[in-house]
């Protein structure tokens, strides 16, 4: 299985580094457009190579779609603690109710049998 892995990020890598051999040359990447440049009189621009700038879009895109999803989730992540917290608060009180019927009806051997082994 690990080959498998290994054999298909290897595989990636190669297409990574074929499109960054196919794109190298210089391109001009501008903040903002050339009518709202104009208007402000400040025109931010960088020349990059061409797959530089795929990375970096594909990158910014992963990132994005993370925290996307990770907001989105939000609520179920919210959900599973509010029911981890629930299901703690009724394992102990299962348990002192346990010690308490064993207690009642005086057996201690009994009350250490059904006690937790925590």
């Amino acid at each position: 299985m690990k080959a498998i892995r290994y054999g298909f990020w290897a595989i990636v890598g190669l297409c990574l580094i074929f499109v960054g051999i196919a794109n190298r040359e210089f391109v001009t990447v501008k903040a903002m457009p050339t009518a709202f440049a104009d208007f402000l009189s400040i025109s931010p621009t960088i020349e990059l190579p061409l797959f530089v700038v795929i990375m970096l879009s594909v990158g910014v895109g992963l990132l994005i779609g993370f925290l996307w999803e990770w907001v989105r989730e939000h609520r179920l992540r919210s959900d599973g603690r509010a029911k981890a917290r629930e299901a703690d608060q009724l394992r102990k009180e299962v348990d002192e109710l346990k010690k308490a019927k064993a207690s009642a009806e005086g057996d201690e051997i009994l009350a250490l049998l059904d006690s937790p082994t925590r």
